[in-house]
């Protein structure tokens, strides 16, 4: 099955691209405080755990063990994306609000396309949902 083959080669990509990313909140995580909102408390330990929360969420979808494992490690992935929006938005507003912006509109509009695509690649990869190859329901006939 084709699907499947896809669905683990993305999960294991996914878990690659959080590992590292996890791997830089822990050990350089001076970019990530430049662009955390200033409201955010306590923010060199936010960092900190959104380092770990990345580690554990990579390991969760990769190991073979519980597929309830890999499930939750999709949620709490997707739950992520959705809580560190504020801080892709905030470095956004920052870089295209300084006099010479280093990124640009070419990387800040594909990436804030980019945060709904994680929190679904997430679910569908650790298979908490089927959207949108789930087949159509079928109505039962009169």
């Amino acid at each position: 099955m084709a699907r499947g083959r896809i669905r683990i080669g993305l999960r294991w990509l996914l878990a690659v691209f959080y590992l590292v990313a996890g791997y830089f909140h822990l050990a350089r995580p001076g970019p990530f405080l430049t662009i955390t909102p200033h409201w955010v408390p306590f923010a060199p330990t936010v960092i900190f755990l959104t380092g770990l929360a990345e580690l554990a969420g990579a390991a969760a979808l990769v190991q073979p063990w519980s597929a309830g494992l890999r499930r939750a490690g999709g949620i709490g992935l997707a739950l992520y994306a959705v809580c560190v929006f504020p801080a892709n938005i905030n470095h956004l507003m920052i870089d295209m609000g300084s006099p010479h912006p280093t990124l640009g509109w070419a990387y800040h509009v594909p990436r804030m396309f980019a945060q709904p695509l994680l929190v679904w690649l997430a679910l569908w990869s650790a298979q908490v949902i089927e959207w949108p190859f789930a087949a159509p329901r079928q109505e039962a006939s009169a």
